[in-house]
């Protein structure tokens, strides 16, 4: 009997099949298993596609055999801080500048090409929130450098870094040409029904650096020619404004909120701040800090939130705001 395999499927075995990482064919086999068609025609292929899968779940238990060596990612950048922002540019856009310029980071800056071979992390500030930005290998046309993608998919953001000065059409084509090939883009051109989005697509917008040395409007030009509604920001290293309103831009699009937590009959502690997602309420805040504590949560009292007095009790479904001050009582 055929198997009169759908668009979906296909779709599906396609995304298996430019997979960069197993965790990523997982949530691909899954997808083929969940839009095949169920008849007779396709049970060797259902039952070949589960044995792939478990095997490959197998694979990626705790304490599996991974063979004798053991292998590094250098393209795995552990979280920290509030957010991950991961750049991405061609040679000599100005990455490596940005990150130098906002954290503390041992990067190579240099006026030649490729002086960056592997993600280099450092923390930046938005006020009192660290936030990771990540300086990446530059691509070209023709080249990115292998399991680079696997940055981009562990972090939070993609910031694309465009220098004006030089063919910057040139350079949005082929950083959006890459994150589009690996389903990385989020934006009006993404479904945001295909599951390969759902897991894999980042938030991206676009930094502009050299803007002194491009002709008046090449920003607004390029925006104009981009075929994506991105958000464009203009940064120089040495001006400390726009470099402030980058990293409040970045805080805004990883969506967040900072929550400062407070003893009874003492002061708040204002100096370091739970972060959390917008959206989050006071159960989530303290699931975040123990889990033990969400089970024997009782009351909480709420400061400096808007549309409530200082002080008041508000239950554990109340949602938190940006910069409150929570007292949490247990029972």
């Amino acid at each position: 009997m055929p198997a009169n395999l759908t668009p979906d499927y296909f779709k599906a075995e396609k995304w298996f099949k430019s997979a960069a990482t197993d965790d990523e064919r997982v949530l691909a086999l899954e997808e083929m298993l969940r839009v095949i068609p169920k008849h007779k025609g396709t049970d060797h292929l259902r039952a070949d596609l589960r044995k792939k899968l478990s095997k490959l779940k197998a694979s990626l238990e705790p304490g599996a055999k991974k063979g004798s060596s053991k292998h590094v990612d250098v393209f795995h950048v552990p979280r920290s801080g509030a957010g991950q922002l991961a750049l991405i540019g061609t040679p000599n856009s100005g990455k490596s500048s940005i990150v130098a310029s906002l954290t503390n980071a041992h990067v190579h800056v240099a006026d030649y090409p490729f002086t960056t071979t592997v993600p280099v992390p450092g923390i930046a500030k938005h006020e009192d929130v660290p936030i990771e930005f990540i300086d990446t290998p530059p691509i070209t046309a023709d080249y990115a450098a292998p399991g680079q993608v696997n940055t981009y998919r562990s972090a939070d953001l993609i910031g694309i870094v465009i220098d004006l000065s030089t063919d910057p059409l040139e350079q949005m084509e082929i950083c959006v040409t890459y994150l589009r090939s690996h389903r990385l883009m989020l934006d009006n051109s993404t479904d945001a029904n295909d599951p390969a989005v759902i897991h894999l697509a980042r938030k991206t917008f676009v930094i502009c650096t050299k803007a002194d040395l491009a002709s008046a409007g090449t920003m607004q030009t390029l925006i104009e020619l981009t075929d994506c509604d991105l958000v464009f920001i203009q940064v120089s290293i040495n001006d400390l404004q726009a470099l402030a309103m980058l990293t409040a831009k970045v805080f805004d699009l990883l969506d967040i909120v900072r929550i400062y937590s407070k003893k009874p009959h003492e002061p708040a502690d204002m100096t370091d701040p739970f972060t959390l997602s917008a959206g989050s309420t006071v159960h989530d805040l303290a699931f975040h800090i123990h889990r033990e504590l969400a089970e024997k949560l009782h009351t909480a009292r709420s400061w400096n939130a808007p549309g409530i007095h200082d002080g008041q009790n508000v239950r554990s479904d109340h949602v938190l705001s940006d910069k409150e001050i929570i007292e949490l009582h247990f029972s």
